[in-house]
C-alpha cells in the first residue's frame, strides 16, 4: 500500500536533468514503492523547480541503508568544509543555465 506521504522542503541550488543544469528551488521527499528500482520500498528524493512551473526534475531512488549512508556523509562534508571555508555559509550560489 502506497502511502502518499511527501516531506516538501524549498531549497537553493541547481541540478543537472536531461536537458543539462537547472535551476532547483524544491525537493519532494519520499519513503514508498519505487518508480524505477527494483527495491520493495525507497527513499525518492525529486529535485524540481517549483518557481518556473516544475516541469522538469530530477530524481533520485536510494534504498533506505544507502539514504542514511548519504545523510552522514553530507553532514560530515559540510562540517569539514564549514571548518575549511571558515564557518557556515549563509547562502549558496546558483549555476548559470
Amino acid at each position: 500500500m502506497c502511502s502518499y506521504i511527501v516531506e516538501k522542503t524549498a531549497l537553493v541550488g541547481s541540478a543537472k536533468g536531461r536537458k543539462g543544469w537547472m535551476r532547483i528551488d524544491t525537493a519532494n521527499v519520499y519513503f514508498d514503492h519505487p518508480y524505477y528500482s527494483t527495491l520493495d520500498h525507497v527513499l525518492a528524493i525529486d529535485f524540481t523547480n517549483e518557481g518556473e512551473g516544475g516541469r522538469d526534475r530530477v530524481a533520485v531512488e536510494l534504498s533506505a541503508d544507502s539514504a542514511r549512508a548519504l545523510v552522514e556523509r553530507i553532514l560530515a562534508a559540510l562540517a569539514s568544509g564549514e571548518v575549511a571555508h571558515g564557518g557556515a555559509t549563509t547562502s549558496v550560489a546558483v549555476a548559470a543555465e
